[in-house]
């Protein structure tokens, strides 16, 4: 059984952090701020959207699997099954072990110049560099080593702190969720927020000796 890992590598050091950061975002792709096709919302289970914009001038295909597994309601209710903090959040596993897909066939790596950036949305595999399918992850911090090893097919323009608000673990003890994945061009709107946060720990009352029915004095 594969399991699709984004694997740690060692970051970049001194003066060459400050040269691949410019590079980097010269690399970028520059989404379309009308572009409703091809922007992704995530719903997540941290209390609000997420909205990813993707690239499909250098990932297409894979742009076009996530649009279609979107649209196909697969990622609703799937957690973030690996989160380790300073790296990325990966989710996209229907059993969330780490092992599993969709029905669709792998797809054929589509490595491009666009880098792991904060907010940059990439594509997880196994060991294979064909064997992406539907897991994916979003970086919280730059991590250039996994450049041209890994499929970026999109960035997130607005509601990062929801995703650093995910429960990091392997897997975490509460997992955090994508309530709802959808396409802007759909008009799907957004859950109730209020009514998926999680409930507050009740306070317990302080007891003093009276509550036990005792004296005071």
């Amino acid at each position: 059984m594969k399991r699709f890992v984004v694997f740690l590598m060692v970051a970049l050091f001194g003066a060459g952090i400050a040269n691949a950061q410019t590079d980097a975002a010269a690399a970028t792709p520059t989404p379309a701020a009308d572009d409703a096709e091809n922007t992704l919302y995530l719903d997540l289970s941290t209390g609000g959207r997420v909205t990813i914009k993707l690239f499909p001038q250098v990932a297409p295909a894979h742009v076009e699997r996530i649009k279609t597994l979107t649209r196909q309601g697969f990622y609703n209710g799937i957690i973030f099954h690996r989160v380790i903090d300073g790296f990325m959040a990966q989710t996209g596993d229907p059993t969330g072990t780490g092992t599993g897909g969709s029905q669709l066939p792998d797809l054929k790596a589509e490595f491009n110049p666009s880098p792991h950036l904060r907010g940059t949305v990439s594509m997880a595999r196994a060991q294979s560099d064909d064997s992406a399918n539907s897991q994916f992850f979003i970086c919280f911090q730059p991590r250039f080593t996994l450049d041209n090893k890994y499929t970026v097919f999109g960035r997130v323009v607005s509601g990062m702190q929801y995703v650093d608000a995910i429960q990091r673990g392997e897997p975490p003890a509460t997992p955090d969720r994508i309530v709802q994945a959808s396409i802007a061009a759909d008009h799907v709107p957004a859950p109730n927020f209020a009514a998926l946060a999680k409930p507050a720990a009740p306070v317990e009352a302080p007891v003093t000796v009276g509550d036990l029915g005792k004296p005071l004095n």
